[in-house]
């Protein structure tokens, strides 16, 4: 396991403790068994929609994957930083701030969950699918909306981009 990677050891340890096998949790979570034995053994990062549904699957808040431990406010993440969340540290915590940088014209499943989520475009292009309308986003431009609906985003215009989104799920 990578050792920068500590996502695969706490879906893996959560699963376990549920007494699920990778095939309940694929089948929970609709994420396919494949994917989730790579999470698992650290040889890939969740995309945010995958984990975002094995968070729920298992009972938990998508930051419960991401925290290393209790860091006293405020939190504070350089912008040079690699880390997904931008709340690691803070299990108290509501919502889920994160950083996420889009490779250039991947495309994800559409997801769904119960919550809210604001999105902020911060460099590239960003196209969000709500429902089953398109928008694009540009560099400071935002979104807020109800999670429950099917979404999905993409880095369009042939380059990455980079997004940070703060999503809220009820407990």
């Amino acid at each position: 396991m990578n050792a920068e990677n500590k996502v695969g050891v706490r879906i893996s340890a959560y699963r376990e403790k549920l007494g699920m096998s990778i095939a309940d949790l694929a089948e929970r979570s609709s994420v396919s068994e494949i994917a989730i034995a790579a999470l698992e053994s650290g040889e890939t990062l969740p995309a945010i929609g995958p984990l975002t549904r094995i968070a729920r699957a298992l009972g938990q808040r998508l930051g419960t994957f991401m925290d290393d431990q209790f860091k006293p406010d405020p939190i504070v993440v350089r912008a040079g930083e690699k880390s997904l969340s931008l709340a690691a540290g803070k299990p108290d915590r509501h919502m889920d701030p994160i950083r996420v940088v889009l490779p250039a014209n991947a495309s994800h499943d559409p997801v769904s969950f119960e919550g809210e989520a604001f999105v902020v475009c911060f460099d590239g292009e960003v196209e969000l699918i709500y429902g089953g309308e398109r928008t694009v986003l540009e560099p400071g431009d935002s979104a807020f909306f109800n999670s429950i609906v099917k979404h999905t985003w993409r880095a369009i215009g042939g380059k990455p981009a980079t997004v940070y989104a703060v999503i809220y799920q009820p407990a």
